[in-house]
């Protein structure tokens, strides 16, 4: 009988990562561990401080400087190229203000995994973040480079976009490496289907010198819409398990108000504890 490998799996979404933010602070406030866990995007960038057990970071630091310019803003973009700063958000913020532990992060056994998108294959491309050091949040903060609000990130001789271009939900890497005990963590309801981007003709235009990731862009909700499909079949077989809202989270992909923050994490907290005893007896807790 093969061995039990429990995997968590996180989807992006930008600020509705808020809800994930929250589920993944009740288990660690329950003790709910996982042997592997792995995210796009918002899924990535929040989801690391389950490995570092930091409680409460990723809400604390995004209502701390939602509304800094240093950390989200045109003006950032205009003179950077990214919205979200990359110096800020991924040197400044996790060494200076809101202080990552990266000990702990190296000590826990619990593997981490981050997806992002080639924009030269249009293929997705899966990478174990050790030790969180710079060259792993490069790693990270290609999976959150969100087209049309980012620059490509070059690193190991890859060119890289956000994660959610061509695999948003990476359960089925994390099936294929041998996770066969998985929760995912959604932040769009289960009747959610996606839809093509509106932003496709502009997105077209400003990524011509990638046509392999055009092409996955315009496929995107096909896959998405698949993905979604899969999960909740297995789920409903009882050999996955699926924390997702009830119902739209109405939250813009770059909020800026802490209320509105604090509101979508809470909905994630309640969530989690709603599921909670199910949940134990699913990971046989």
């Amino acid at each position: 009988m093969s061995e039990t490998k429990r995997g968590l799996v996180l989807e992006g979404g930008a600020m509705r990562g808020l809800f994930s933010a929250g589920v993944i602070d009740v288990f660690m406030e329950n003790g709910i561990e996982f042997d592997g866990a792995i995210g796009t995007s918002a899924g990535a960038t929040f989801g690391c401080n389950i490995k570092s057990r930091q409680i409460g970071r990723a809400i604390r630091y995004n209502k701390r400087f939602s509304k800094d310019p240093r950390y989200c803003s045109i003006r950032s973009l205009i003179f950077t190229g990214d919205l979200y700063n990359a110096d800020f958000c991924y040197r400044r913020l996790p060494d200076e203000l809101d202080v990552f532990d990266y000990e702990t992060y190296r000590k826990n056994p619990m593997e981490f995994w981050c997806c992002c998108s080639d924009v030269d294959t249009g293929n997705s491309v899966y990478k174990k973040l050790e030790t969180c050091d710079a060259k792993d949040l490069t790693w990270m903060r290609a999976s959150a480079s969100m087209p049309l609000a980012s620059k490509v990130v070059e690193i190991d001789g890859y060119r890289l976009l956000d994660g959610g271009i061509t695999d948003s939900i990476p359960v089925k890497y994390f099936e294929s490496i041998g996770y066969n005990r998985n929760v995912v963590i959604l932040t769009q309801p289960r009747e959610f289907v996606k839809e093509a981007s509106g932003a496709l003709g502009l997105m077209k235009l400003l990524l011509r010198k990638y046509p392999a990731i055009v092409k996955a862009v315009e496929n995107r909700h096909n896959v998405y819409n698949e993905t979604t499909k899969y999960i909740f079949e297995k789920a409903d077989k009882g050999e996955m398990f699926v924390i997702c809202p009830e119902s739209p989270l109405g939250i813009s992909r770059t909020e800026k108000d802490p209320e509105e923050l604090q509101r979508v994490y809470e909905e994630g907290r309640r969530t989690a504890m709603k599921n909670l005893e199910n949940l134990k007896k699913f990971l046989n807790f």
